[in-house]
């Protein structure tokens, strides 16, 4: 495991970041800073552990042993030899990670003094730390009703920090969500297993289809960020809506017992199917509110996945 102190930005910091401002540099040294620390957290035995065995590769061929996979036979050598030999893999000692995040128009939306996005920008750069600290490689997708940029999978602390400056300075240009395309891009980059974290408030069509695909390929795990109101109408007499992605805006009487509990229902409906689905296809899921501390949680799915291996 690498140590903290070598992810810390070096000044003068445009020898590293060429081209960003002071300001912007400044906030990128302090979202660095905290999610440093937090990604050590989960790193404490978790991270590793979790993703044991992902990536498996080639060492040698032995003789058949009582107890043995059948599957791992190699049936070539066994042929030459008269005698069966099993194929030994070893793990990689690299991973490759991808960050698909959304950057959407909803997820502009907070109502803790904390916007969605910027609590998927900061949860993704404690997933980019906690890769780049194992040795792993880290890739980047965003994507709104588009792909909006992509930053292929590489290691170092020059790679991490335009990872971490892209999450949290990129003007996406799209306002709506296509999550359909945004997995076929996926699907159409990588090639090999990669450990995909898809973060999103995920207001969208589920496209079940690609889910699947990607669930099958590889080790897709969705992170779920959601604002309290989305699933908790505040009661507040008449208010007027507005929908960040369409535009589109709507009266409706909050007070109206109906109208509370047919939102909230929904809501929580959605989440709860969509939670369903990931795991029927065996894929992770983690539950992240804006207004709570979201380690909690981040750190309960990879212990859980530790005890798995």
């Amino acid at each position: 495991m690498i140590s903290s102190t070598a992810f810390l930005i070096p000044y003068p910091y445009h020898n590293i970041m060429p081209g960003i401002s002071r300001e912007a540099f400044d906030k990128i040294r302090k979202i660095q800073i905290h999610t440093t620390r937090l990604a050590d957290d989960i790193l404490a035995g978790a991270w590793h552990s979790a993703f044991k065995g992902q990536g498996m590769e080639f060492e040698e061929v032995r003789e058949y042993q009582p107890g043995d996979d059948i599957r791992s036979i190699d049936w070539k050598v066994t042929a030459r030899m008269n005698h069966p030999y099993v194929k030994v893999f070893g793990e990689e000692r690299e991973l490759t990670v991808i960050l698909l995040v959304d950057v959407s128009a909803s997820s502009r939306f907070g109502s803790h003094n904390v916007l969605k996005r910027d609590l998927i920008a900061e949860i993704s750069a404690v997933l980019a730390f906690s890769a780049i600290k194992n040795n792993d490689n880290i890739g980047l997708i965003l994507f709104s009703d588009e792909v909006e940029k992509y930053i292929p999978p590489k290691k170092g602390i020059r790679h991490v920090l335009r990872v971490i400056r892209e999450l949290l300075a990129y003007e996406p240009q799209g306002k709506g969500t296509n999550l359909e395309s945004a997995l076929s891009f996926l699907g159409g980059i990588q090639r090999r297993m990669a450990i995909c974290f898809l973060v999103s408030d995920f207001l969208c069509p589920l496209h079940k289809h690609e889910l699947t695909l990607m669930a099958k390929k590889h080790d897709l795990i969705s992170i779920a960020v959601t604002d309290p109101n989305e699933l908790d109408f505040p009661k507040m007499n008449l208010v007027s809506l507005r929908d960040l992605e369409s535009g589109e805006t709507t009266i409706v009487d909050s007070s109206d017992r109906n109208v509370h509990e047919t939102f909230q229902k929904k809501g929580r409906d959605r989440l709860h199917k969509f939670e369903r689905l990931m795991k029927k296809m065996g894929a992770g899921f983690i539950d992240i509110r804006t207004n709570e501390p979201y380690l909690k949680p981040m750190q309960k799915f990879f212990k859980l996945r530790e005890i798995k291996h």
